[in-house]
This record gives structure tokens, C-alpha cells and sequence, in this order.
């Protein structure tokens, strides 16, 4: 560099000036220079063992994987849980080097912006707060329909998923109908005292009606920030799942057959679906293991 002429003043520079002016330091200048004059080097590989398998032995592991999976778009942690079930032990990021190599990624990463909601909506328990939410999809015989759900926003579970043609207060009720009977054993009043329910502003959740019977059953209203999905985050990402393992995936005749397919889908994410949080356990065997632990408290 030092023998280049500037072309403004047709005198030479030295790097510790140019380096200065630039303020960059002279080791990243020689590093560059270095490299672009050696040519035709071999691809650099990651050094040390290779593991339990080659790389193409393992992206052939992946692909099985993929394939057998019941759900789609599975991350490559998810992948590397389920590889460690079968006893092929790995790494994570060699996984993720590898699918993302070989075009298996779900979602390429991409860069995201900066949150504006910064608060936690995990809770420590099951049953101390419930998300709450609905999507739409399309039939063959009856056009549109609403889809109703409940998570647990400590288990990721779904307590509740109804199906309806209308989308109306009454409707969205029912999801908190299925968890309530089920995990807190009945419909009476003061029930679910103790739990709080996550909702948007949508006119089904704000109605008297459906404020009126939550607050019958005991549960308290917990509406999320405006414009700040983070805050109904649970709900949303069970919706994004539903929709790329089911609703995206399927066609349903009528409203009938889609509702009996929610709540099978629901019994499947429920037993089989992963959670990496949970350090990949599945809802059911996170509540399992908190009503374990409850009863040997007692």
C-alpha cells in the first residue's frame, strides 16, 4: 500500500497514517492483504473430531428426522433433541451449520429489531395464566371459519380449540370452557380463582358477556399492550404452529370436520411437540412433572 500514489496529490502514504486517518488498525490492513494474495486455498473446516458421524452421514440423520416428524418447521435445536433421543450425539451448532448448508432450515435467520416489549410473560406454574386468541381459515362447504385457542403460558399446553362459523363472544368462550373442566374439574363459580387470562382488545374479548363469565369462573382479565403482540406471545406462537402443521397444510370440507381435526391436532402437540425451554420436553410432560412435584410437597 505504501507504494500507491493518492491520485489527488500523487504522493505516497504510509499504512500507520493511512491506518490512522482511517483509524483501523494495521493488523486487519496486512490480515487483507494477506488474504487476497493467496488463491485457491481449500475450504475451511471446523478442526478437531468429527463426531458421531460424518457430515454426510449426519445430513442424511437430519433429513430422516425431518422427514418423520409429525410437525413442520422445526428448528435445528429441535432436530438435535430428537437426534440425542435416537443416541446420535452432537453439537447444536454443527447441526445448524449443516442444515443451513444443505437448505433444511425452516426459517432462515434473519435480523430482528428491537423489541418494545421487554417484560416476561412465562409464568412458574401451570394454570397461573392462561393466552387466549383466534385465526381463520377457509373450508370447502361453509367459506370461512374462526379458530379459537387456549395456551398455558407455562407448559406452552393447549387447554382449550374450538371451531365455530361465527366469530362472536360466546364462541371465544369456549376454549376457556375446555381448560377450565378439564384442570380445574368443573364450571361453578370462583373455580379458576387464581388464574388470569392474556387477551388482545378484539371485540369478542372486551364484550361484557365474555368479561362478565370469566369473572363468574374466578379468572381475571389480563389484556396485552396495544400494537405489542409480544404480550399475547403464547398464544401467537401456538397459532403460527397450528396454521404450518395444520390449517396451511389440510383442507376441510365442512366446520365440523375442521373441529374434530383441532382437537386431535391439539391431543398430538399436547403428547408430542417440544419445547426447547422445557428443555425439550413436551407440554404434557411439563405439567406431569409439576403435578409430581406438588404432590410430593403436600
Amino acid at each position: 500500500m505504501s507504494e500507491i500514489r493518492s491520485p489527488s496529490t500523487g504522493r505516497r502514504y504510509s499504512i500507520k497514517r493511512v491506518c490512522a486517518v482511517w483509524q483501523i488498525p494495521r493488523s486487519t490492513v496486512h490480515s487483507q492483504l494477506r488474504r487476497s494474495s493467496v488463491t485457491d486455498l481449500p475450504a475451511l473446516k471446523k478442526r478437531g473430531p468429527v463426531g458421531a458421524a460424518s457430515d454426510e452421514e449426519l445430513v442424511s440423520l437430519i433429513r430422516n428426522e425431518i422427514d418423520a416428524s409429525p410437525f413442520h418447521g422445526e428448528g435445528h435445536r429441535k432436530i438435535w433433541a430428537r437426534l440425542r433421543f435416537k443416541g446420535v450425539r452432537t453439537s447444536k451448532d454443527r447441526v445448524c451449520r449443516l442444515m443451513r448448508e444443505s437448505g433444511l432450515q425452516a426459517r432462515p435467520g434473519r435480523r430482528r429489531e428491537r423489541r418494545v416489549h421487554d417484560g416476561t410473560i412465562i409464568t412458574e406454574k401451570p394454570d397461573q395464566m392462561w393466552g387466549t386468541d383466534l385465526t381463520q381459515t377457509l373450508t370447502v362447504e361453509e367459506d370461512t371459519a374462526s379458530v379459537f385457542i387456549a395456551i398455558d403460558h407455562c407448559t406452552c399446553e393447549c387447554v382449550g380449540i374450538h371451531a365455530a362459523k361465527t366469530a362472536n363472544r360466546f364462541e371465544a368462550l369456549e376454549p376457556i370452557r375446555q381448560g377450565v373442566r378439564e384442570h380445574f374439574g368443573g364450571f361453578q363459580e370462583n373455580i379458576a380463582e387464581g388464574l388470569s387470562l392474556r387477551h388482545d382488545h378484539g371485540s369478542q374479548y372486551v364484550s361484557d358477556d365474555f368479561q362478565n363469565e370469566i369473572s363468574f369462573l374466578g379468572v381475571e382479565a389480563s389484556p396485552s399492550f396495544v400494537r405489542e403482540p409480544e404480550g399475547n406471545g403464547c398464544a401467537e406462537r401456538f397459532i403460527r404452529t397450528l396454521k404450518e402443521n395444520l390449517l396451511w397444510v389440510k383442507y376441510f370440507n365442512t366446520i365440523e370436520e375442521l373441529r374434530i381435526a383441532l382437537l386431535e391436532f391439539r391431543d398430538t402437540y399436547n403428547k408430542e411437540w417440544i419445547i426447547e425451554r422445557h428443555r425439550y420436553k413436551t407440554p404434557k410432560q411439563v405439567r406431569d412433572n409439576h403435578l409430581a412435584a406438588a404432590r410430593k410437597a403436600a
